[in-house]
């Protein structure tokens, strides 16, 4: 599969370099984008601070020129964090969209969103302080009206970015289970594409 992947609201951190190997290495291409434009930061007020002085629009300007020279081949769009929902805002825009792969984040839509049965996979820690059971109930049940055919997968005991082995959130065992998911979930995209 032909896959973006947007970082985090911490920038391009070398856990987003080594998930990019971690997705090569199961044989798909991969491109990761930098929006930060080479700054990262350590902590979640920081990455908020940088992604406010940078603008959303600005963010979401680069994403698109990012993806663009890609997009004709059709891409699995994948994010963590803000990066999720960066993703999910290109893929419900890209009619080509392959497939989205979201960690630790979504994002509200449009309410006549519309794709053809898009395929979405959700990993999540549960509770997550920026992903409220509430919210994710809500975003399930918009997606699903848009025509997406989604999966959540919930995490108990997780920190938010439970898959960065850098930072305190950090879970091994969550982490790794997130991984055998989502490579089976992409092999699955990339047999029905064959």
């Amino acid at each position: 599969m032909n896959i973006m992947l947007f970082h985090s609201v911490h920038g391009l951190r070398p856990a987003v370099r080594e998930a990019a190997g971690r997705l090569r290495a199961a044989g798909h291409e991969v491109h990761v984008p930098d929006l930060y434009e080479g700054r990262t930061v350590e902590t979640v007020e920081e990455g908020s601070e940088l992604k406010d002085e940078i603008g959303k629009d600005e963010l979401l300007k680069r994403a698109v020129l990012a993806a663009a020279p890609y997009s004709e081949r059709g891409l699995v769009y994948a994010g963590f964090s803000l990066g999720g929902s960066i993703a999910q805002t290109l893929a419900l825009g890209d009619k080509k969209a392959r497939g989205l792969l979201l960690f630790h984040g979504t994002s509200d839509m449009a309410e006549h969103t519309s794709v053809d049965e898009l395929p979405v996979q959700l990993h999540v820690a549960d509770p997550d302080p920026f992903e409220s059971a509430d919210w994710l109930n809500s975003w399930y049940l918009q997606m699903r009206r848009a025509g997406a055919d989604v999966e959540i997968y919930r995490y108990p005991g997780a920190g938010h970015l439970y898959t960065d082995p850098q930072l305190p959130d950090y879970d091994e065992a969550s982490a790794e289970l997130t991984w055998r998911t989502a490579l089976g979930f992409l092999a699955g995209l990339d047999a029905e594409a064959r």
